[in-house]
């Protein structure tokens, strides 16, 4: 029987840094826990690392980290995103903005200073 923090994917054991024994379990906890923390952070392997208290050694796990942060920030993000009905769109924003600004004098200056 594996030691209860070895993650099962896909039905087989999941042992992604053999250096540091670190498990595909324990990067998706920190990844998460990353995410909960500040939700548009940039997540790396270093991070993840650093969170473990370890470092990549010889950094053949990298790729397959990097894998597992992609996959996980995906799902949260997919997980944490509202319905179409609440979302603003970048141009409509933009309208608005400029509405508000119009008729507001932007230049410090007044209208009768020239530029030499």
């Amino acid at each position: 029987m594996p030691p209860p923090d070895f993650a099962f994917i896909r039905g087989r054991l999941m042992l992604v840094c053999q250096c540091n024994m670190i498990t595909s379990k324990q990067i998706e906890d920190i990844v998460l826990d990353l995410l909960r923390a500040d939700p548009w952070q940039l997540v790396v392997p270093a991070k993840v690392y650093k969170e473990l208290d370890r470092r990549a050694k010889c950094g053949g796990c990298v790729p397959n980290v990097v894998d597992i942060i992609v996959r996980v920030t995906e799902n949260y993000h997919a997980q944490q995103a509202l319905p179409s009905g609440e979302l603003v769109s970048l141009q409509s924003g933009l309208e608005k903005l400029k509405q508000q600004r119009s008729g507001v004098r932007l230049e410090r200056r007044s209208k009768s200073h020239r530029a030499a």
